[in-house]
């Protein structure tokens, strides 16, 4: 029974470690699209940052040729004013000067105002340089990275599934049998578990003396009152290897 029961160990082991890499190959596209989502939420901020000083420069470019169109007409008003010949003409070539000097007056100040915040911009753009330089590097690299462990993971997996094969052929059916219906009954898919500091590893219920004197004997197979699991407990050989 012992080497029954070692074998129930090792399926154990092989069959915990196929459901972790089942899970991690099940959740690759999410973790794939969690990689791609992280680089463009850093992308779209750059591309924000980028955008705003775009727009600025648009902006100031607009309010420049603004002010030329308004210096053209003020030299128009100023000539209107030079050949006034009544008083009339006199007044409305001052008013269109005023009018125009003024309205020149407040587009230099939005040309200003669009200056510094292209500078501003412009200056944390410069502040991220090395962070914009490596994005898309770093962006291949983590995906690179990721794709090679995946492929390790289904590699892992194909090679523990085969071993699997191997150690549950060499089970008793009537042993396969009730292994194979204690996984499907668990929410874990553990049927076999180590007793550790006299309990149940599992469940983590204490075991009574005499269920842990039943155990080492190796003399049947000894489930927890409890959670129903094998129970199994390391020898010193086995701690030690």
């Amino acid at each position: 029974m012992k080497a029954q029961l070692e074998k129930l160990v090792e399926l154990q082991i092989t069959d915990t470690n196929i459901r972790k890499l089942q899970k991690s190959i099940e959740t690759a596209d999410s973790r794939r699209a969690e990689i791609e989502q992280e680089f463009e939420r850093h992308a779209s901020s750059v591309r924000e940052i980028q955008g705003r000083a775009e727009t600025a420069k648009s902006e100031r470019a607009t309010l420049e040729k603004s002010i030329a169109e308004a210096k053209i007409n003020l030299e128009r008003a100023d000539r209107n004013l030079k050949n006034s010949i009544n008083q009339k003409e006199y007044e409305a070539a001052m008013r269109e000067t005023d009018i125009l000097q003024k309205q020149i007056v407040a587009l230099e100040t939005q040309v200003l105002e669009k200056m510094n915040a292209v500078e501003e911009v412009e200056k944390n753009l410069a502040e991220r340089a090395e962070e914009i330089s490596s994005l898309e590097g770093n962006h291949k690299k983590m995906l690179a990275e990721f794709e090679g462990e995946l492929i390790d993971t289904r590699s892992e997996f194909d090679l523990e599934s085969s071993k699997r094969e191997v150690v549950f052929k060499t089970l008793p059916p009537s042993l396969s049998s009730v292994y194979n219906r204690m996984v499907q009954r668990s929410r874990d898919g553990i049927a076999v578990v180590e007793v550790k500091n006299d309990s149940c590893s599992s469940c983590f219920i204490k075991l009574r003396p005499q269920k842990i004197m039943e155990i080492k004997r190796y003399n049947e197979l000894i489930t927890c009152e409890n959670c129903t699991r094998i129970l199994y407990i390391l020898t010193k050989t086995a701690e030690n290897a």
